[in-house]
């Protein structure tokens, strides 16, 4: 499973408090079909959950939806009209944007909030410690990202460390084998990360508050031409996590189920993922001046996507963010 790179070409308790009839071929409707994408993170195992208790077809809309163990592979699909919509970082959608890509946020799912970390081995406790040592992650990742981000808040930069590029699963192999001396990873890699004795998370998300968030990305052109059928994949995710706030249990099972956890490993990602309410959502896309405000975050990632050169120039932020929908949720 690869997720959240920022280079363009799961939850319990504290989700369930956040947040029909059975169907397992998605939904049907009058209106255009649309193929959304999503891959291996917390908060977009719920799709998974709308489609197996058949809430897109009780708000009327036809979806496919595509499950990629490539996360990279969706967000190419994204940009390359293969999909109608994917589940995606904030990074990646300026990247994509960046490039090219057409493309507006139409729902924010969640922020990481403790499930992306930089994992230690023995003997190292504090991100000040890595100076010298060998830290791996997948090149291009937001927890390459977040390494950074830990870097810089401790004083260093990439210079500091020898980064070791590798996919996050060889990457979370690496460390347990002792070939790297901390690694960052994404969950369910964070708990593989763990199971190397004396390890420790030194830096998570949660010490970057609104950092990585992971939204709804539409095809630009899709949204202009069918506003109906964007309202309904938007209403059908509130409904879902209704639907998972009634139904806990059985909630977790379908997620955990999908991302190849256990029931109760997947409890465990509770609090590392902050499902995002109608009204979170609402404050989010309204422009301010702190973490909470996605135009502020969006212009922050900016920065520092140009300033790694990892895009030519900051990208366009006009029509990228649509709150319309979120609004008119019932």
């Amino acid at each position: 499973m690869k997720r959240r790179s920022f280079l363009s070409a799961v939850a319990g308790t504290a989700f369930l408090a956040a947040c029909g009839s059975s169907s397992d071929d998605g939904a049907s409707g009058s209106g255009a079909k649309i193929t959304l994408g999503f891959s291996a993170w917390p908060g977009w195992f719920p799709w998974q959950v709308a489609q197996e208790k058949g809430l897109f077809a009780k708000n009327g809309v036809t979806v496919e939806l595509k499950y990629f163990d490539s996360y990279t592979d969706s967000l190419n699909a994204l940009a390359t009209g293969n999909l109608t919509c994917n589940s995606q970082t904030l990074n990646d959608t300026l990247s994509s944007v960046s490039g090219g890509s057409k493309q507006t946020i139409v729902l924010l799912n969640d922020n990481s909030t403790g499930n992306d970390q930089i994992i230690a081995g023995p003997g190292i406790r504090t991100v000040a410690e890595l100076k010298g040592k060998k830290v791996a992650a997948e090149q291009g990742t937001v927890d390459h990202y977040l390494l950074l981000l830990a870097l810089e808040k401790a004083g260093l930069t990439e210079k500091d460390v020898t980064f070791t590029p590798l996919l996050t699963d060889a990457a979370a192999a690496a460390f347990v084998a002792g070939q790297v001396d901390a690694v960052g990873v994404f969950a369910p890699f964070t708990t593989t990360a763990l199971g190397r004795a004396g390890s420790t998370a030194i830096s998570t998300s949660k010490d970057f508050p609104g950092a990585i968030p992971d939204a709804l990305s539409f095809q630009s052109k899709f949204v202009q031409d069918h506003p109906d059928e964007v309202q309904k994949v938007v209403q059908t995710w509130f409904d879902t996590t209704a639907w998972i706030k009634a139904n806990p249990a059985e909630a977790v099972s379908i997620m955990a189920k999908k991302g190849g956890v256990s029931d109760d490993d997947y409890k465990s990602y509770d609090a590392g993922t902050t499902i995002f309410t109608k009204e979170q959502n609402i404050e989010a896309f309204t422009p301010g001046s702190d973490a909470k405000h996605l135009d502020f975050q969006a212009n922050k990632i900016a920065e520092f996507l140009v300033s790694t050169k990892l895009v030519d120039a900051k990208p366009p932020l006009d029509g990228l963010f649509e709150p319309k929908f979120v609004k008119a949720v019932r």
